[in-house]
């Protein structure tokens, strides 16, 4: 069963920076487009930006200009840097394809404090 793996997390102070990093076992995900969410206890889960493997992005407009996605097709990773953080991107982080294929991982833990 492929396994989602999100790292990269972590607590970081107003206006610092952060990178996530995603792979998956078993499956590559080189050949899907991908997707990272980021949910609150109680609240759905939110698409904040997405790629596809051509390498077109898209972003939820409350992180346009501050978090960037990429991927590296060769290594089977995606990326999500995150510049400018604010308090209210204190979240969970997780990634899946676009649909949504595959089981949701554990997702990374990010904490920005003010």
């Amino acid at each position: 069963q492929v396994k989602l793996m999100e790292s990269g997390g972590g607590l970081v102070q107003v206006g610092g920076s952060l990178t996530l990093s995603c792979t998956a076992s078993v499956q590559p995900i080189n050949i899907y487009k991908m997707g990272w969410f980021r949910q609150t206890p109680g609240k759905q889960r939110e698409l904040v930006a997405s790629i596809k493997s051509g390498l077109s992005t898209s972003y939820n407009e409350g992180v346009t200009g501050r978090f960037t996605i990429s991927r590296d097709n060769a290594q089977k990773l995606l990326f999500l840097r995150m510049d400018s953080l604010k308090p209210e991107d204190s979240d969970r982080y997780f990634c899946n394809s676009l649909p949504i294929f595959f089981p949701w991982g554990q997702g990374t833990q990010v904490t920005v404090s003010s």
